[in-house]
């Protein structure tokens, strides 16, 4: 049930979040399908961070659910076997599996985000470089519709470009024309040799005229908001406190905290799903599915909202990572207290 369950979440999560973003980078990016689908798969082991707590959830509810339906849970209750008793396997299991999530998120999600930045960042490099052209011409464009650059090579042959001709229209005041002799991309930008940048103002005038042998430029799309996104993944714990400490980076504190609070989630949902999965003997259906997305809905909303009060900075980074957490876990000593030490 706990395989079922984590592999049920993964399968929702990649079909609507995750095939959104690799639909978007296709579109938005121009990478190849092959290349992005990759970039995906490297992003699995972070949503199995997600997923183990909600896997755990679900096989704790169904499980009991189903015993209560069947009246063991009341024969056990009766030969004096305590609702402990019954839910220490379950919290062991519960354990286990939070050190597990948060051994994958300190060894493998590292690892297989850094990966996934550097194919991106090389992906992104080799855009629209089509081979064996001669005169052809591509545009990039602003979020208006406007011009932002126009390129023209006069010929491709592999990677590298012959003749080149770029015109930056990205700045407001002034336009930059370059033009070299020959190119290519690596994954730090467009490499130029032998040419010329003119820097022309709205009126007409020329500014600056320069020569060059070799300089690197980077064009295409802005990258930083999109590195920033996983720049927590690529951190163990240890790692992204010190960079916070180095670059003075106090937004990514949240994402710190969330390291320790999300593999905790795992625990937190064993105790609130116990006492609602042990249900009474009148009820005759299996209420086990619809409880684990009722308390993953109930997780999610409050953290969505404690994460997005953190980034104000209404409430401080600790208290916005933990917040889910508390929340629920005092709800679960309410209801375990119910179950386990009243008649019900």
């Amino acid at each position: 049930m706990f395989i079922m369950g984590v592999l049920v979440f993964t399968s929702i999560i990649f079909a609507s979040d995750t095939f959104i973003t690799l639909i978007k980078q296709i579109a938005k990016y121009g990478i190849s399908f092959r290349l992005a689908f990759i970039i995906i798969i490297l992003h699995l082991p972070s949503v199995f961070v997600m997923t183990i707590p909600m896997g755990v959830l679900l096989s704790t509810v169904m499980t009991l659910n189903n015993l209560s339906l069947n009246s063991e849970i009341t024969v056990m209750r009766s030969c004096g076997i305590s609702i402990n008793r019954i839910a220490k396997p379950i919290f062991i299991f519960a354990i286990i599996m939070s050190f597990m999530s948060f051994f994958v998120n300190e060894t493998i999600v590292p690892i297989m985000t850094k990966q996934s930045t550097d194919l991106a960042l090389y992906a992104f490099a080799q855009k629209n470089i089509p081979e064996g052209k001669q005169n052809f011409t591509f545009k990039e464009v602003k979020d208006n519709g406007m011009l932002k650059r126009l390129f023209y090579v006069g010929e491709c042959e592999g990677k590298k470009l012959h003749n080149i001709t770029v015109l930056d229209a990205s700045k407001e005041e002034s336009i930059q024309i370059l033009q070299a002799k020959e190119g290519d991309t690596t994954k730090d930008g467009w490499k130029f040799q032998k040419g010329v940048i003119y820097t022309i103002t709205d009126s007409g005038k020329t500014l600056v005229t320069t020569l060059f042998n070799d300089k690197v430029v980077y064009f295409g799309m802005d990258l930083t908001r999109e590195m920033d996104k996983n720049l927590a993944n690529e951190h163990n714990f240890i790692q992204l406190m010190r960079y916070i400490i180095k670059e003075n980076r106090p937004e990514l504190k949240i994402d710190l905290y969330d390291k320790i609070a999300l593999p905790l989630t795992t625990i937190v949902f064993v105790l609130i799903g116990v006492p609602l999965a042990i249900t009474p003997p009148r009820v005759r259906y299996n209420r086990g599915f619809l409880f684990s997305v009722l308390i993953i809905f109930a997780y999610y909303l409050i953290r969505a909202f404690s994460i997005s009060m953190g980034e104000e900075g209404s409430i401080i980074p600790l208290i916005a990572a933990f917040t889910p957490n508390v929340v629920l876990t005092l709800a679960g000593i309410w209801l375990y207290y119910r179950k386990a030490y009243t008649i019900c």
